[in-house]
C-alpha cells in the first residue's frame, strides 16, 4: 500500500514537473518568435554615415532633403510626403507641387512642420548632418548622401538600401546594371583617349579645381579621365585657382559645373563668357572644342541618383 501510494506521489511529481516544464519551452518558443516578429515588423536595420536606424519596410509618410535620393525613389515609382523645396533641381520640378509639404530649407530643416507630419522615415544628406539628432527623435533618419571618395559603391549602397525598405531590389538591381554597362564603355573609351582632363566649379566670376575623390570625381575615379593636375586636394569648395592656372595645366578636356546655371540659381549663367577668356582660349581643351558645361541639377544638387548618375555619364560620354 505504502509502495503503491509513494509510485502515485512519486507519478503526480513527474507530470507536474513535465508539465511546467513544457509550458517554459512553449513560452521561450512563443518568445522567440514574438522578437523575431517584431523586428520584422519594424523593419530592416540600416549602417549609414551618421550611425545605424532601424527602419520600418515600406513606409508611407516619408520626408526627403536628399535630392539624389528623391531622384531615385521617383525613378523606382515611390511617393513621398515632404522634400525641400528650396532648391529642386529642374527635372524633380513636379515635387513643388503644393501635394508634397514643404520640410523647410536644405540647411534649415522646419523642424515644427515635421513634427507635425508625423513622418515614418527621413532620408538626409551631408547639409543637413547637423540637424541629425534633431530629426531622429521625431522619426527614424538615415543619412544617404554620396561618399565622393568611393562615388560608385557608395551610390550602389545607397541605392539598394531604398530598394531593400521599399520592396523594390529587382527594380534597382536592374538600374544598376544598365549603368555599369554604361560606365565600361565610356571608361574605356576615355582611358584609351589618354586625354588629361580638368575639373571647375564656376560660380559668380570665381572659378575652383576638383580632382579624384572630390564631389565631381567621377569624372577622373570611374570615368577613366587622367588629371591634368593629380595634387588637387580633396575639399568641400575646391582647389580656388586662377585662369593662369588653368592655362598652365592645360587640360585636353575642361569640364564646367556652372553654379549659376541651377535651376534654383540666383539667374542667368555667365560662366561662358568667364570661362571662354582670351588666356583660356590658348588652351588644348578650347582650341579642340572640349570645354564641356556639365548640367548643375546633375552634378551640384542631386548627384548619386538612379536618375542623374546615367545623365552624368550620359554627359561625359557625349563628350567623347
Amino acid at each position: 500500500m505504502k509502495k503503491a501510494l509513494l509510485f502515485l506521489v512519486f507519478a503526480m511529481v513527474i507530470t507536474v514537473v513535465a508539465a511546467c516544464g513544457s509550458k517554459n519551452t512553449s513560452t521561450d518558443s512563443e518568445v522567440s518568435a514574438g522578437t523575431e516578429t517584431t523586428q520584422d515588423a519594424k523593419g530592416i536595420t540600416v549602417k549609414h554615415q551618421l550611425g545605424e536606424t532601424v527602419v520600418p519596410k515600406n513606409p508611407s509618410k516619408v520626408v526627403v532633403f536628399d535630392y539624389g535620393t528623391l531622384d531615385s525613389l521617383d525613378k523606382l515609382g515611390v511617393d513621398v510626403l515632404a522634400v525641400s523645396k528650396d532648391s529642386l533641381p529642374g527635372y524633380l520640378e513636379k515635387f513643388k507641387d503644393a501635394k508634397y509639404e514643404n520640410a523647410g530649407g536644405l540647411k534649415e530643416p522646419d523642424f515644427e512642420k515635421i513634427n507635425s507630419l508625423k513622418p515614418d522615415l527621413i532620408i538626409i544628406s551631408g547639409r543637413q548632418q547637423d540637424s541629425y539628432e534633431e530629426l531622429s527623435k521625431i522619426a527614424p533618419t538615415i543619412h544617404l548622401g554620396v561618399d565622393t571618395k568611393r562615388y560608385m559603391e557608395s551610390f550602389k549602397e545607397n541605392a539598394e538600401i531604398l530598394g531593400k525598405i521599399f520592396g523594390k531590389e529587382d527594380a534597382v538591381k536592374e538600374e544598376l546594371a544598365k549603368v555599369d554597362e554604361t560606365i565600361a564603355t565610356v571608361s574605356e573609351k576615355a582611358k584609351s583617349s589618354g586625354k588629361k582632363a580638368l575639373i571647375v566649379l564656376a560660380n559668380e566670376g570665381k572659378v575652383s579645381a576638383y580632382g579624384a575623390g572630390g564631389r565631381f570625381g567621377l569624372i577622373h575615379d570611374v570615368l577613366g579621365f587622367e588629371q591634368s593636375d593629380s595634387n588637387i586636394e580633396v575639399s568641400t569648395h575646391g582647389k580656388s585657382i586662377s585662369f593662369e592656372y588653368i592655362v598652365e595645366k592645360n587640360p585636353d578636356y575642361l569640364f564646367v559645373v556652372d553654379r549659376g546655371a541651377m535651376s534654383g540659381g540666383s539667374g542667368d549663367s555667365s560662366a561662358k563668357q568667364v570661362v571662354e577668356n582670351d588666356l583660356v582660349k590658348n588652351t588644348n581643351a578650347f582650341k579642340d572644342g572640349k570645354i564641356v558645361y556639365l548640367d548643375p541639377d546633375y552634378w551640384y544638387l542631386s548627384g548619386g541618383g538612379l536618375t542623374s548618375v546615367p545623365a552624368m555619364v550620359d554627359e561625359v560620354s557625349k563628350s567623347l
